[in-house]
Order: structure tokens, then sequence, then C-alpha cells
């Protein structure tokens, strides 16, 4: 259990990576549903890959990192990499992520790469592995208004031009959060 009392997540560079899913897994966290932690490492992972994709990324970077940050305090996690040569994981570039888990006193590692982070490693630890959909789905289920809430301020600032609820439901489906726009179609009145 995390030592603030609160359920902790690592966020790994995959989840970073997508707007859509980084913007809803910091906006739960920002409504105070769970803390989100990661790296400097995780952060120049998805960076990186999102600057190799689109170049243009690049000169905003900076900021956005700034604004993560800024809307989850104490995100970072340090002193994480003691760990690293005393885990065993199928990919080797992942230890870092667990190693931060580790250190970090999360509950979970929330990421696409979920055969990465198998139970028998993670289980000691007291660790889960979530995908982005389950781990949004569960946020919901666990505190609907607040949840609900988030979303529907995170849709507001989307506004390009005009975003309704389909249209960010449409959104989730095509951003690997197929199972979450499912649950959110009943209640699309409330985002």
């Amino acid at each position: 259990m995390a030592i603030n009392g609160r359920y902790t997540a690592v966020l790994d560079a995959c989840v970073l990576f997508s707007r859509l899913q980084r913007d809803v897994l910091l906006s739960l966290a920002h409504a105070d549903l769970y803390t989100a932690r990661w790296t400097q490492e995780i952060e120049r992972e998805w960076t990186t890959e999102l600057v190799a994709q689109y170049p243009d990324a690049e000169k905003k970077i900076p900021k956005l990192i700034e604004q993560m940050r800024e809307a989850v305090p104490d995100c970072l996690i340090v002193d994480y990499e003691l760990f690293i040569s005393c885990i065993q994981l199928p990919d080797d570039n992942d230890r870092h992520v667990l190693a931060a888990a580790i250190r970090g006193n999360a509950d979970a590692i929330v990421s696409l790469n979920t055969k990465d982070f198998p139970a028998q490693v993670l289980d000691p630890f007291d660790i889960e592995i979530q995908t982005p959909d389950q781990f949004v789905l569960n946020q919901i289920m666990l505190n609907p208004p607040k949840a609900l809430t988030a979303i529907k301020k995170m849709r507001i600032r989307w506004d390009r031009p005009s975003m309704t609820p389909a249209d960010m439901l449409n959104l989730f489906e095509k951003r690997q959060l197929t199972e979450t726009a499912t649950h959110l179609r009943d209640v699309m009145g409330l985002i």
C-alpha cells in the first residue's frame, strides 16, 4: 500500500504517449482519485517517441512536462536506480518502471505492455499491472461522481471546436479505452 494512504500508480511511458490516455489519467489524478507517479526516464521515453513520430512536437514538450508536473505535484520518483539490477523482467528495458514502482510505494503499474510485467515478479512487491482501460474504468467505478466530473472537465478543455460526449467516447474507443467507452455510454449525459 502506498505510504500516503491513497492508491498510487506508476504510469508507464506507453500510456503517456497518447494525448487522450495521458489527459484522462492525469485528469483523474488531478481530481484526487489516485496518486500518479513517474520518473524523468519515463518522461524521456515517451517524449522521445513523440518527437520521433511528430518532430514539430519538440518545441511544446518542455511546457507540456511543466504542466503535467504542476497538475500532479510530487509525481516524480527519484533514487530508484539501485533496484534496477535486482529485477528480472521479460524486457530488461522495463526494469526501471518496476524499480520506480517499488521505490515509489506504488500499488500498480499502468501499462499497455502487461505481458512485460508478470504477476509472479510483481506479487512479492504487492504491485499489480493494469491496462489504461482497466485502470480508468476502475477509477470510475470506485468514485463515479468525482471521475465523471473529471472526464467532463477534460472534454470541455478539449473543445475543438465542440467535442460532444459521443465524440469523446468514439475517441476513447480509438485510443484503446474500449471498456471505459462502453461503460460511459450508459452515462453519456454526465460527461
